[in-house]
């Protein structure tokens, strides 16, 4: 084993010679660009089902039910998702095929492949967002809401004008730190078609994971993760700086 050897700046010269780091931040932002606001969206949407009346008993076999993939090792999802989209023996195939689809190569297509990942990582952690979405709509005041009633407003100006608003803090903390996880996603695009077909499903961190544990370049896996670091610091930053334009608190 070689003795380690100090490079200056040199891993960090060698990023912008790498002919596929491009593509691969290209892919963990695509990515990105599709989890948030599927788990943004659906889980406001699934809260707000939950936030209706109806017996406790049902609410809370929905909340534990949306809640339990959270919990589970993100290995043990992606395997289920990989039989789930298995080509021939999958599921999924065989109901599309029921209808009428071809069967899709859910994990061997640079079209199909990103949407693979994108619906398993969406199955595992929107059960989170339902939860802090229910958790902050059910901390707002009734109040609001009789007055409005009294006023005439219908159930969407009360969800726009009222909840919508007051909502917003909760809105913010799920975004950003929905936006970092999704960033670094790793166990999906790993487990599901090991970032192929290509690297069209090859993120940043598998690429960081790669570096570092595959070719034992430790150094310049240090480099493009310090990187990954800036871009999330950024961000977050301009996140929270637009947060003010939009974002109340009672």
């Amino acid at each position: 084993m070689t003795a380690p050897k100090y490079v200056g700046l040199e891993n960090y010269q060698k990023i912008f010679s790498d002919v596929r780091i491009g593509n691969v931040y290209l892919t963990t932002i695509r990515l990105t660009a599709m989890i948030v606001p599927c788990n943004m969206t659906l889980g406001l949407a699934l809260a707000v089902l939950l936030d209706r009346k109806m017996p406790t008993i049902i609410r809370n076999f929905f909340k534990v039910s949306y809640f339990f993939p959270f919990v589970v090792s993100g290995v043990a999802v992606s395997i289920i998702w990989t039989f789930l989209f298995h080509r021939d023996l999958g599921p999924i195939n065989y109901y599309l095929g029921l209808i009428g689809f071809e069967r899709i190569y859910w994990l061997n297509s640079s079209t199909y492949s990103p949407l693979a990942i994108v619906i398993a990582d969406v199955w595992k952690n929107v059960g989170f967002y339902v939860l802090v979405f229910l958790g902050g709509m059910q901390a707002i005041s009734r109040d609001f809401y009789e007055s409005a009633e009294v006023d005439g407003a219908t159930a969407w100006q009360q969800f726009r004008h009222i909840t919508l608003p007051l909502l917003s803090p909760t809105i913010l903390f799920l975004m950003v730190i929905s936006v970092i996880g999704a960033l670094q996603i790793f166990e999906q695009p790993q487990i599901l078609t090991n970032g192929g077909p290509g690297d069209a499903t090859r993120t940043i961190v598998m690429y960081i994971y790669e570096q570092g544990f595959r070719f034992f370049d430790m150094g310049y896996a240090s480099a493009i993760a310090f990187t990954l670091f800036i871009i999330i610091l950024v961000l977050t930053i301009i996140q929270f700086a637009l947060s003010r334009r939009w974002v109340f608190y009672s």
